[in-house]
């Protein structure tokens, strides 16, 4: 089914040049492993400084003996190609690589043994599925008997034994009508104590247009009875993360205002709860800024009203002024209209020390800014207390060969047991394996 290849490729790792300020805002044209960023809130724009742009990738076929750019010291080996839409992609604790190919509607399985990048086996463990996106094995440790897998408009579970290629049962549905229109991709991951899960669900439209409308019963009594920052009518119930117990019972709001969160992780180091966000679009190529961030128990982080603080959406001008002061400054800025899908944090120790604790974000690409940015790999910096220093630099580049063509839209992330890092692309549909030299 699928064509497997392997190759390397290595590039050349630029001094260190942290970009501050304007600096930070270029295009694909500055990107290389090493180039490093670091943005923080007072960089903002005023919203329409430049137009709105609509510059959507039309990627193009892989350039023959094409491979992603990477840090010297590097390479970057192709494990699969053909794939029509690799989007998530988890280890299971036996080692087996995990994909949700989401336009197919399957969950794909790939044995890989440790430091190899080409599979021995490969299967579809589910298939008939709903845009499936994140994908979690429960309990946490050594011997899950369960797959959750994300669907756009559910969460649904599969029987499952260790190196399993082939789901044993049929789906049993958890969770049930989650709303699916719009941003569709749901993560989910488990606490590491095993008893709670928690379920990202990207907003409903960019901006929540259609909801300065009172809510029901007017604003004091919504804002009284419903989490902080919860948005009513067609999107009520989204750009949130929820939790629920494993059963899927219990469900609630676990923090709101997060536009689309499209990826979700827990930090090992501290336990806490990590998601990557896209956030809004038509205020301009610079406005606002993407992000990673922890997230807090009964934060809002902005959406629609506000963003990166206490800086107003022109488009909800003075519908919620009792919000201002009330908005979570996320942790790590990123260029606006990056798009990050997926985190991963390093837990290997194949890189080397200064990667250990840090954290890898697949950025999909932009489409609403005039110049390209995104379509990489980049890694997030934290300090020895496990908290970010809010620097991030580029790791993996060279998906994008000129300002009209793209062949690579990094999605999925993950480390595997030998600590190598495995990257997702659904350019031209192919699955990578980063290791050291």
């Amino acid at each position: 089914m699928l064509g497997l290849l392997s190759s390397c490729a290595l590039a050349d790792e630029p001094a260190t040049n942290i970009l501050t300020g304007k600096q930070a805002f270029g295009d694909w044209s500055r990107d290389a492993p090493g180039v490093a960023r670091l943005i923080q809130p007072g960089d903002l724009e005023p919203p329409f400084v430049t137009p709105s742009g609509a510059n959507p990738p039309a990627p193009v076929a892989m350039p023959k003996g094409a491979v992603p750019k990477l840090p010297n010291g590097f390479q970057a080996e192709l494990v699969a190609s053909g794939i029509p839409n690799p989007r998530a992609i988890r280890f299971a604790p036996n080692g087996d690589l995990f994909v949700a190919d989401s336009s197919d509607n399957k969950v794909l399985v790939f044995r890989i043994a440790a430091g190899s990048a080409k599979p021995s086996e490969e299967g579809t463990f589910a298939s008939g599925l709903h845009q499936p996106y994140g994908i979690a094995f429960y309990p946490p440790g050594p011997d899950p008997q369960w797959v959750y897998v994300a669907n756009s408009n559910s969460v649904v579970r599969f029987p499952y034994t260790s190196g399993a290629l082939q789901a044993a049962g049929k789906a049993e549905v958890i969770v049930p009508n989650v709303p699916s229109n719009h941003h569709w991709t749901r993560d989910i991951v488990f606490s590491p104590d095993g008893k709670t899960m928690y379920l990202s669900v990207g907003s409903g439209s960019n901006v929540a247009e259609g909801v300065d409308n009172a809510p029901p019963n007017g604003l004091k009594a919504w804002s009284s009875e419903q989490p902080l920052g919860a948005a009513w009518g067609s999107e009520r119930g989204r750009a949130d993360i929820w939790t629920y117990d494993p059963d899927g019972k219990n469900g609630r709001i676990f923090a709101t205002g997060l536009r689309n969160c499209s990826g979700v992780t827990v930090q090992p180091a501290t336990g806490d709860l990590w998601c990557v966000v896209n956030e809004r679009d038509a205020l301009g190529d610079n406005v606002p800024f993407e992000y990673a961030t922890h997230v807090q128990e009964g934060a809002f982080y902005g959406w629609p009203w506000y963003y990166i603080g206490g800086h107003e959406d022109p488009r909800h001008k003075g519908v919620r002024p009792d919000l201002k002061d009330k908005v979570t400054v996320p942790d790590v800025l990123m260029q606006a209209h990056s798009a990050p899908l997926n985190i991963a944090f390093y837990t290997g120790d194949a890189f080397g020390p200064d990667y250990k604790g840090d954290a890898f974000v697949t950025l999909h690409g932009s489409w609403n800014r005039n110049t390209r940015t995104g379509y990489k790999v980049v890694r997030l910096d934290f300090g020895p207390d496990g908290k970010p220093t809010g620097t991030y630099q580029d790791f993996m580049t060279g998906f994008v060969l000129d300002n009209d063509r793209v062949w690579g839209r990094p999605v999925g992330i993950a480390v595997a047991k030998d600590g190598s890092l495995f990257v997702s692309e659904d350019g031209n549909g192919t699955i990578w394996r980063v290791s050291r030299k």
